[in-house]
């Protein structure tokens, strides 16, 4: 996959845990609730429907603050890649902001574990700009980290 660097941010982890269990992680909704955003952040409700057009929605808890995140898997690859977006919700609706289409992907790591790659692209470099100050590596980071710990509790 060609990376554009005008709207797309990624990075690359080793992680110390069998791709099949971060997949099991990425795909059930009660595993999501210990990983997927930056503690002290919480999900509060998470359903997803794991097939391309199904539903991938999340409701965040950020300091007190409801967020709900409504979203579509475009592609399922078992225990290789998930891709979703906001861009739709259930049922194909157009969002009307969009922020972005992520990627993650997972494959066996020679060293043992899984090389873990997430991508977050974006329409335009305005979005990846306002993403990137967000915190997207410190906050993916985080939700690696804590996957790669909670994974390794199961």
């Amino acid at each position: 996959m060609k990376l554009d660097p005008q709207t797309d941010l990624s990075f690359t982890r080793h992680v110390q845990a069998p791709r099949a269990v971060l997949w099991e992680c990425w795909t059930t909704p009660e595993h999501i609730k210990h990983f997927f955003v930056p503690r002290p952040h919480k999900i509060v409700a998470c359903e997803i429907d794991l097939r391309v057009g199904g539903k991938f929605n999340t409701v965040m808890d950020v300091n007190g603050q409801q967020m709900d995140n409504k979203g579509v898997y475009l592609d399922v690859v078992d225990q290789e890649k998930l891709v979703f977006t906001d861009a739709y919700s259930e049922g194909w609706k157009p969002a009307p902001d969009p922020f972005m289409t992520a990627i993650v992907l997972f494959e066996d790591h020679e060293e043992g574990g899984t090389k873990y790659t997430a991508i977050a692209r974006h329409r335009n470099t305005d979005a990846k700009k306002t993403h990137e100050e967000m915190g997207f590596y410190d906050g993916w980071g985080t939700v690696v980290d804590q996957l790669e710990e909670y994974a390794q509790s199961l």
